[in-house]
């Protein structure tokens, strides 16, 4: 089974994904325990607790402000009045529009605490993917990052496009450093092309 997959390998970073399920499926044969250490765990893809009731509060404000802004246009429901009254208990600020901007400016302050551990924890979890899976973090960079549905564009026009930049002679302005930068990787010896061949397999699994 394993020569019909590294027959179809393309690269060496796929190989070793191979290799590395290999390995895994003759552990859980023979039963041998796994160390956990550097891999995700359930627990490291859970929302913490502090990002989740910063969200809550987020969401709390914006309902507030919406109340708020319902009683300025003139709703003045027993439930809207009450909520305002709850809005201003304890504070100093009596005019209704501070009451709103002050809400807005905590949102934007909790949200860009959110967004920093967010930027934060996909960073970290890109290092850790470069590390062990280079092949899943490739996948995962790939895949569009917007979703949406509009018009598929015309392919006539695409073409267009694309030929009118890549068809048209360009003069490009070579400088003095391409030169240098040249001169430089002359000397540099490519590196050997790796050959893996099935006999390898077993070797690398039963090390």
């Amino acid at each position: 089974m394993l020569v019909t997959y590294l027959e179809g390998s393309r690269d060496l970073c796929e190989t070793d994904s191979i290799l590395f399920g290999a390995a895994l499926a003759v552990c859980r044969i023979i039963g041998a325990k796994l160390s956990t250490a550097g891999r995700t765990t359930g627990q490291s893809s859970a929302i913490p607790a502090w990002k989740a009731r910063i969200e809550e509060r987020i969401a709390k404000a914006r309902a507030l402000i919406g109340r708020l802004i319902c009683f300025r246009s003139g709703n003045t429901r027993p439930r809207i009045v009450r909520t305002v009254r709850m809005a201003f208990a304890g504070i100093k600020q009596q005019k209704l529009t501070e009451r709103i901007d002050d809400l807005k400016q905590r949102i934007a302050a909790w949200g860009m605490r959110v967004r920093r551990y967010t930027e934060r924890s996909t960073r970290f979890n890109q290092n850790h993917l470069f590390q062990s899976d280079q092949k899943r973090l490739y996948k995962s960079l790939e895949r569009p990052m917007v979703s949406g549905r509009g018009p598929v564009p015309n392919q006539a026009d695409t073409v267009e496009f694309w030929r009118s930049l890549w068809s048209e002679p360009v003069n490009h302005n070579e400088g003095p450093w391409t030169e240098v930068v040249a001169s430089q990787c002359a000397g540099i010896t490519p590196m050997d092309p790796v050959i893996i061949t099935p006999d390898d397999v077993p070797l690398e699994v039963m090390s």
